[in-house]
C-alpha cells in the first residue's frame, strides 16, 4: 500500500471518473447494509481505526472538509481496488486449490473488499450534504 500512497500523492488524480459517481442503488445504501457494512464499521471502531482517522482528519462543518472527505473516499476506494485486484490475480495464478486460496480470499475480503464497500456507502452521504449546502448557500 505504501507504493500506492507515494504514487497517488505524487500525481494527485482528480478522481472524477464515472466509476466514482453514485449509482442509483447506492443512494440509500440498502445493498451495502445487507452485506454488513454497519457491522464492519463497528469493527473499525472497536479496533481503534475510526478514532485514529478522526484524530488525523477532524470533521468540520464546512464545504472544504466535506469535499476533502468525499475525495478521500475515492482515494481510499481506488487504492483498495488496486490491491484487491492484485491479490485476486495472485490467488488465481499461484494457488492450486480453493483450500489453498481460502486465506487469501478471506484476507482480501476483510482488508480490501469491505473497505471498498464502506467508501461506496459513505460517498453518497457526503454528496447529499455537499449538494444541500451548495443549494442553500451554506458555504461555511
Amino acid at each position: 500500500m505504501a507504493w500506492y500512497t507515494i504514487l497517488f500523492n505524487l500525481f494527485k488524480p482528480k478522481m472524477d471518473w464515472g466509476y466514482f459517481e453514485d449509482k442509483p442503488f447506492e443512494k440509500e445504501g440498502k445493498l451495502y447494509k445487507y452485506f454488513g457494512v454497519h457491522f464492519y464499521r463497528k469493527i473499525l471502531v472497536w479496533i481503534g481505526w475510526e478514532k485514529m482517522y478522526r484524530q488525523k482528519n477532524p470533521m468540520k462543518a464546512n464545504l472544504t472538509t466535506l469535499r476533502a472527505r468525499d475525495y478521500n473516499t475515492k482515494e481510499s476506494e481506488f487504492g483498495h481496488l488496486i490491491i484487491a485486484m492484485i491479490v485476486f490475480a495472485f490467488t488465481v495464478w499461484f494457488t492450486k486449490s480453493l483450500d489453498e486460496a481460502k486465506w487469501l480470499i478471506i484476507t482480501n475480503l476483510f482488508l480490501n473488499i469491505y473497505p471498498i464497500i464502506v467508501q461506496r456507502y459513505n460517498r453518497p452521504r457526503y454528496s447529499r450534504v455537499i449538494g444541500y449546502r451548495l443549494r442553500h448557500h451554506l458555504i461555511l
